[in-house]
């Protein structure tokens, strides 16, 4: 167990520690579900609400349905789709928007960390369909590639962990596949490094609260966004 934590952390300390020309604040506020219908199908959905930075307005808005099937309790693959409506505010203090939808495809794969901890990897493919801004007529498709695992480790030992308090840990790396000209030029597009504290009310339901370190790889700039974010858990 202490060897598979010390590696995730390990993973999220080696995140790309360029210095960054701006720092960045925001609020961000998740709801995760996941449904079992059968032993085999199922379905996912989360909507997050993401502010601006010092917490102005509401940025983002996210949307994103997902099919299900289990191959057994440890492996899952899903194909989904995604909403994101970004609003922003343009230097002379006018209004924007951009659209964007997204298809993808993900395999999640669930192993334990000694008798309660649970590490997860997931890996996911978007193909990225971003409309017109209010500006101009520039949309586009691009595809990106996604790694994320996450460590929920109890701070009761126990044998099932169905009741009680633990930290979670995580990180995710992304990576632009193809057009990446159109969307920051390079192939690295960002990383998300996560801590929190959570409380697991029932086996189906979590609360969680934590810091978010956010890298953003831009044209021709980077930036640290350093994120508070709440979080809900449902699984039925």
């Amino acid at each position: 167990m202490k060897k598979s934590l010390i590696l995730l952390l390990l993973i999220i300390l080696l995140a790309p520690r360029v210095f960054a020309q701006e720092n960045r604040f925001a609020g961000w506020a998740a709801l995760f579900h996941t449904q079992k219908f059968s032993p085999k199908w199922g379905m996912s959905f989360d909507a997050q609400f993401r502010s601006a930075n010092h917490y102005d307005y509401l940025q983002n808005i996210l949307l994103r349905p997902s099919l299900n099937y289990y191959f057994d309790k440890n492996k899952m693959a899903a194909l989904g789709y995604a909403y994101i409506a970004t609003n922003g505010r343009a230097a002379g203090g006018a209004e924007t928007f951009r659209p964007e939808s997204r298809i993808w495809q993900q395999l999640i794969i669930n192993t334990k960390i000694g008798k309660a901890a649970t590490l997860q990897h997931r890996f996911r493919l978007e193909q990225r369909f971003l409309g017109n801004t209010t500006a101009k007529q520039d949309h586009y498709f691009s595809q990106r590639l996604r790694y994320f695992a996450r460590a929920v480790v109890p701070l009761k030992k126990t044998d099932v962990f169905s009741k009680g308090a633990f930290i979670g840990l995580q990180n995710e790396v992304f990576a632009n596949v193809q057009n990446n000209h159109k969307v920051n030029k390079h192939f690295f597009d960002q990383n998300r490094a996560y801590v929190s504290f959570g409380y697991r009310l029932q086996k189906e339901l979590d609360l969680e609260f934590g810091y978010l370190n956010q890298f953003v790889q831009q044209t021709s700039s980077t930036y640290f966004n350093h994120v508070l974010q709440a979080a809900i858990y449902t699984r039925f």
